[in-house]
């Protein structure tokens, strides 16, 4: 294909993606409901559910602005060829490959987050502080900028050398090797993300001995999960909202309880919403996600590996000359309609795992419990009970509660 019709076939996939996304916040704004059942109103307040709507629909028409907004940067720079324009300005300054393709990125992601950063702040300190859930500060907002700057400069910056290398020197076959490369790098993060990672933002403290810890250690006992650690985190420092998760891969397991969640439950709900997540762990639902992840980045790789070398995507960006970096870019928005397809497949997968992890927490402790601590996430977060299905079906990895309750129900 000419440049042209690339630079074409790419405004279109923009444009399209922009478009169906807008129609499904749009739907989804009009699924709200004002009435709520009697049956619903035993566990939802009324008042409180009328909040839960202002809240999505606020958030709703928010995110239509931060849209628009990135939606025409994306526009402008490719119908004038800014990212061509970005290459050509920074080629006399830095002359190999792999520096320039860092440099490049670096200046993209950057300047999209300081520009964003206004919207960012909107939503942070006046959306979700109307709502009463934000508990961030202004500093730890910025820390955490710049702790996320560094850590994607490290692990992004890393893995974008490693890449750019091997399209050099070995060729087509570079998305073998890279792609084992990344397959050993979420390995390592997901075994390490409780000790490593989590540690750079929120302080994690071991679960002091009492009857949550004895309720927590006899169910794992029970079932025989390999339980290592119980760790309380600090969730309430930057937020109202609560979780829950586990950790680790081979027989040392971590359990993450938010600090929001033990203030806001019951043993009983606590030790049931614990017995969802090892549902997960006994379904192997954790380890088939991988797979599935590996499957899915192989396959990316290897349609990248056919066209990555097609100066002529260069070109339909406005570069000069063909650009590793740049065929890259063309190839991320080209690749959309892909990467939507198989997120679409793995987002029906998850809600599938979900509905399992709830059957195992309801067999093996208490669908009741399980229940009523999902009616009180459900609240204390304002989630939308009735959202649209065709939403739930593009974006949602976790069933709607209504439906996740007639599950445990049955």
């Amino acid at each position: 294909m000419q440049p042209s019709a690339i630079l074409f076939l790419i405004l279109l996939i923009t444009v399209l993606s922009y478009i169906f996304e807008q129609v499904l916040d749009f739907i989804n704004l009009r699924a709200h409901r004002k009435d709520i059942p009697d049956d619903i109103a035993l566990f939802y307040d009324r008042n409180k559910y009328v909040k839960s709507i202002d809240y999505h629909r606020e958030q709703t028409r928010f995110g239509f602005i931060t849209a628009a907004f990135g939606f025409s940067l994306s526009l402008l720079m490719l119908i004038f060829g800014g990212f061509g324009m970005l290459d050509t300005w920074l080629r006399p300054f830095f002359q190999e490959d792999i520096v320039l393709a860092l440099v490049f990125f670096g200046i993209l992601v950057l300047t999209s987050d300081i520009l964003t950063l206004p919207f960012q702040w909107h939503s942070t300190f006046v959306i979700e502080e109307k709502f009463g859930f934000n508990k961030t500060t202004a500093k730890t907002f910025i820390v955490d900028k710049l702790k996320g700057y560094m850590l994607g400069a490290l692990i992004g910056g890393s893995l974008m050398a490693a890449l750019i290398y091997l399209i050099k020197t070995i060729g087509p076959t570079f998305w073998i090797w890279f792609g084992g490369i990344a397959a050993i790098i979420v390995l390592l993060i997901n075994m390490f993300y409780t000790s490593l990672f989590l540690p750079l933002f929120n302080k994690l403290t071991p679960l002091p001995d009492g009857e949550l810890k004895s309720a927590i250690e006899s169910f794992a006992a029970r079932i025989n999960f390999p339980l290592d650690n119980i760790f309380v985190m600090d969730g309430s420092r930057r937020s109202a909202k609560a979780n829950a998760f586990f950790s680790g891969i081979g027989r040392k397991k971590k359990i993450v309880l938010y600090d929001t969640l033990i203030n806001n439950h019951s043993q009983a709900e606590l030790v049931a919403v614990l017995a969802h997540e090892v549902g997960h762990f006994k379904k192997k639902h954790v380890v088939w996600s991988y797979v599935f992840s590996m499957l899915q980045i192989f396959f990316m790789l290897f349609i990248l590996s056919l066209m990555v070398f097609n100066r002529n995507l260069s070109l339909s960006l406005g570069g000069s000359q063909q650009a590793i970096h740049l065929n890259l870019l063309a190839f991320a928005i080209l690749f959309t309609p892909f990467s939507g397809i198989t997120g679409l497949l793995m987002s029906i997968v998850s809600r599938k795992n979900e509905y399992e992890a709830d059957a195992y927490a309801r067999e093996n402790y208490s669908g009741e419990a399980l229940a009523n601590a999902l009616k009180k996430l459900s609240v204390d977060s304002l989630s939308n009970l009735y959202p649209h299905p065709w939403y739930v079906f593009f974006h949602y990895s976790h069933p709607p509660l209504l439906r996740r309750l007639e599950a445990i129900q049955s």
